[in-house]
């Protein structure tokens, strides 16, 4: 039996006091720290789909990336609804499957209607052996290699064409192929916003897409090429943003360059204006929720389209960070403890960079919970650090927190996006295991690795056997 996360030992009060919330302030998954069903067992215990997360540690072990199916499956029905509500047109919802792609990912995300936006071989192979039919398929990058290429033009997806080394590349793989191959252009609209600057995408000085001054040159170039059909267009502006002009800015610019489009005979009927909106990673973030990020984009597009007199195309968003983000959790335990007199305590995890890199990488900011004492007080400042050999391992540099011991249960909010998709196997450490769950089931997706996998690829030459086995007598 569980408490309501709402209960007095974990209302808004408390929490507020002590940097962290439980309470669902919003239906809207992106505004949260933790899933939709987090709440708190009589035990003390956090309880995210149903499941008891220290327990689910003893069942699948530590480090344990913790999926809510129900936050997910959330997200994408509010993008979806509110597309069809606020777009008189026709429109596409696609998952930026970058932020975390597995099989079981891409099936729930496909069995919600909506597309998959991938950036590689190995995420489109698991878009389509996850049943992704082809037309909600989506290929981007920036350096598709030819055997991308011809893998893209195999499984029928559109592919989204990033500069001209691509297209030319494209024109001649079908044409050895015979086939007419559905694409979109990739356009850099010269706009910016408020973000990590590794993350801006959609201003001028940036590796991705056609430059506005080419943009007519290529089209004259695509619409010279019938084994090319242009279908649409695409920008992106960035990502984990809580704007709303910027995209409404880019609505205004797209539509201009698909009228332009059609002046050169292009069949372009498709717009996809990106994703980028962000979600809650302490309590201090305020994103705008995902309805009404979707409203302003859809009446942005069909205000431009009715003032530049333009038919309306369909229309394409494609959120990643927004879908998956706060839907899931990553739990650790605690291992060993260091104080500095006068300076900080550090409490070390038995996880780090190695399943979440963001912090290292991009100075990004998370909120952790004693997940097997939630209503103890928050009395510690701590360093949470990671096992690796870095001292910029550091998973949160400010960490309220009750006094903790060896063992004790760790969750960091807020890890569905980029944390497994980014994570490596640094110090020779095993990517961990990831579990679904919902109505108090838990469904192994992700394998954890062992010690065995970590050279399972590796080659020892001839020259070097005879060393290795003497040195290991």
């Amino acid at each position: 039996m569980v408490s309501t996360v709402d209960s007095p030992r974990t209302s808004l009060n408390y929490l507020a006091a002590h940097a962290a919330t439980l309470s669902a302030r919003s239906p809207s998954p992106n505004q949260n720290l933790l899933p939709l069903t987090a709440q708190v067992a009589e035990n003390d215990h956090l309880v995210v789909g149903g499941c008891d997360v220290p327990q689910l540690l003893e069942r699948y072990g530590s480090p344990l990336y913790v999926l809510d199916e129900d936050t997910l499956r959330a997200a994408c029905q509010q993008y979806r609804d509110a597309m069809q509500q606020y777009y008189p047109g026709e429109s596409l919802v696609i998952y930026a499957s970058k932020a975390w792609n597995c099989l079981a990912v891409c099936a729930v995300v496909n069995q919600e209607n909506l597309g998959i936006d991938v950036v590689s071989g190995g995420e489109l192979l698991t878009a389509v052996k996850a049943g992704v039919p082809s037309d909600r398929l989506y290929f981007h990058g920036n350096n598709k290699s030819l055997d991308e290429l011809q893998q893209g033009i195999e499984s029928g997806c559109r592919i989204v064409v990033d500069n001209w080394f691509e297209l030319k590349s494209l024109r001649q793989l079908a044409q050895a192929a015979n086939k007419t191959v559905p694409i979109l252009l990739r356009l850099t609209p010269g706009i910016e916003c408020h973000t990590h600057e590794y993350i801006r995408t959609g201003h001028l000085d940036s590796k991705f897409g056609f430059d506005p001054d080419q943009i007519e040159e290529v089209f004259q170039f695509v619409a010279q090429q019938p084994q090319l059909s242009c279908l649409g267009l695409h920008a992106h502006i960035g990502s984990q943003i809580f704007e709303l002009q910027p995209h409404a800015d880019l609505a205004g610019v797209m539509v201009q360059w698909l009228k332009k489009a059609a002046e050169y005979g292009l069949p372009v009927s498709e717009l996809d204006i990106g994703g980028g909106l962000g979600i809650c990673y302490t309590e201090q973030d305020d994103p705008p929720s995902i309805e009404t990020w979707v409203k302003t984009v859809a009446e942005a597009v069909a205000q431009a389209c009715e003032t530049q007199g333009v038919p309306l195309p369909k229309l394409i968003a494609e959120p990643g960070r927004s879908l998956i983000g706060t839907a899931a959790v990553t739990a650790y335990k605690v291992g060993s403890q260091k104080t500095v007199p006068g300076i900080r305590t550090y409490v070390a995890v038995d996880g780090g960079m190695s399943d979440n890199p963001r912090p290292i990488t991009y100075q990004s900011v998370y909120r952790a919970l004693a997940a097997n004492q939630m209503s103890a007080p928050l009395t510690e400042k701590t360093t949470l650090a990671g096992k690796h050999c870095e001292s910029g391992d550091v998973v949160i540099q400010e960490a309220y927190l009750p006094a903790l011991a060896a063992n004790d249960v760790i969750v960091v909010a807020g890890t569905g996006a980029y944390n497994y998709s980014m994570a490596s196997n640094y110090n020779r450490v095993p990517r961990p295991a990831a579990v679904l769950v919902k109505a108090g089931e838990a469904h192994l997706i992700i394998q954890r690795e062992t010690l065995q996998d970590l050279i399972r690829h590796d080659c020892l030459p001839a020259s070097l056997t005879a060393t290795a086995g003497a040195d290991s007598e």
